[in-house]
C-alpha cells in the first residue's frame, strides 16, 4: 500500500516504464482490502487510493509532452462535430451565439457564471453521488463503486492510446499548427475551423474570478490537456445520474439535471466536442450493462480479498 502511494509521487524520477509505475500505484486499493477490516472508513480510503492511481494515470502521458503531441488526433472529433453541428462546429455556434463580448473584454453573464461553476463543481460530483449511496443505500456501493470507477479507469487507458485534442486546444485548418498550451492551460492560438476563435471560457473566468490564485488551482485539478476523447466529465456524470436513478427516483431527477447541464457547459465553454460526450455517454453505459455479465468476476475476485483479509486479520 505504502509503495502504492509513493509511486505516483517519484514516476518522473525513476527509469522504470510508466505502466510498472501504475500498476504499483493501483495495487495500493488492494493493499488497503487487505491490511484494513471491512468499515466505512475503509471503503472511502479505498476509493480514495483508487482516485490517486487514477490521476497520475490521467497525468502520465503529459509527462512527455512532445512525444504526446506526435501522437494526438486532432481532425476526427471536428470532422464528426460539423456533420452534427450542421457544418459548424457546435462550441463556435454556442459562444456565437451566447457568449457576450464588451469594449472591455468578455461579460459574464449569469448563465455564464452557473455553466462555469457546474464545470467546477464536477471535480466532487461522482464522488458526492457515491457518498449519497454509501450512507443512504450501503447495499448498493460496492456495485455502485465498482462501475464509476471503471469508468474512469477506462477513460484513462484511452487517453494513453488515443490522446486527442479538445476544441479549445487547436482548429482543423489552422496551417496544421500544434500549440502548446501555457501554463494557465490556455491554447496560444485557437482558432477553430470556422475562422472564429474557440474561447475557453472556463480559464477566461478563472482568471477573472480567481486573480493571481488561479495558476495554482489549474496546476492541481489540469495536467494532461489532450485528455478529451471520451469526455470523463460527462462519462462519470451519467454514471452517477443512472447508480442515483436506481436508488431512488428524486436522486436520480437531481444527477440527470446536472449531468445534462455540464454536457451543455462542455461544449459552450470549449472544453469538449459533443462527440466526445457522446463517447463518455457510451462508455457509462457499456460499463452498466457490461455489470451484470462481470458480475460473477467481480465477486470471486471480492470473495478471495476477503480471504486474504481474514488471513490477515486472524489472531
Amino acid at each position: 500500500m505504502a509503495a502504492g502511494v509513493i509511486a505516483p509521487l517519484v514516476r518522473k524520477r525513476v527509469s522504470t516504464p510508466p505502466i510498472v509505475a501504475q500498476t504499483v500505484a493501483f495495487a495500493a486499493p488492494l493493499g488497503l482490502s487487505v491490511a484494513m477490516r471491512r468499515s466505512r472508513s475503509r471503503d472511502v480510503s479505498v476509493c480514495a487510493l483508487q482516485m490517486w492511481a487514477y490521476l497520475a494515470a490521467y497525468k502520465t502521458p503529459h509527462d512527455d509532452q512532445l512525444a504526446q503531441r506526435k501522437r494526438t488526433r486532432i481532425d476526427y472529433p471536428i470532422a464528426v462535430d460539423r456533420v452534427l453541428g450542421l457544418g459548424e462546429l457546435p462550441t463556435v455556434r454556442l459562444q456565437r451565439t451566447i457568449a457576450r463580448w464588451g469594449p472591455d473584454g468578455a461579460r459574464w453573464t449569469v448563465l455564464d457564471r452557473i455553466l462555469v461553476w457546474a464545470h467546477w463543481m464536477w471535480f466532487a460530483v461522482p464522488h458526492t453521488a457515491l457518498a449519497y449511496i454509501l450512507f443512504r443505500h450501503p447495499r448498493n456501493f460496492p456495485r455502485a463503486a465498482v462501475m464509476t470507477y471503471t469508468v474512469f479507469d477506462l477513460g484513462a487507458v484511452v487517453y494513453w492510446l488515443l490522446p486527442t485534442a479538445p476544441p479549445w486546444y487547436v482548429s482543423a485548418a489552422a496551417e496544421n499548427e500544434h500549440p502548446e498550451p501555457a501554463s494557465n492551460g490556455q491554447c496560444q492560438a485557437p482558432i477553430a475551423p470556422s475562422g472564429v476563435a474557440v474561447r475557453r471560457m472556463m480559464v477566461e473566468y478563472g482568471e477573472h474570478f480567481w486573480g493571481d490564485s488561479w495558476g495554482r488551482l489549474y496546476s492541481v485539478f489540469g495536467g494532461n490537456p489532450l485528455a478529451a476523447m471520451p469526455s470523463l466529465h460527462f462519462g462519470t456524470s451519467v454514471m452517477a445520474a443512472l447508480l442515483l436513478t436506481e436508488a431512488e427516483p428524486l436522486a436520480g431527477a437531481v444527477g440527470w439535471s446536472y449531468a445534462l447541464g455540464l454536457g451543455f457547459a462542455l461544449v459552450y465553454l470549449g472544453e469538449h466536442y459533443v462527440v466526445d460526450l457522446i463517447a463518455g455517454a457510451a462508455l457509462a453505459i457499456a460499463v452498466r450493462r457490461a455489470g451484470s455479465l462481470a458480475g460473477p468476476v467481480v465477486k470471486g475476485a471480492g470473495r478471495t480479498v476477503a480471504a486474504l483479509e481474514a488471513r490477515a486479520q486472524a489472531p
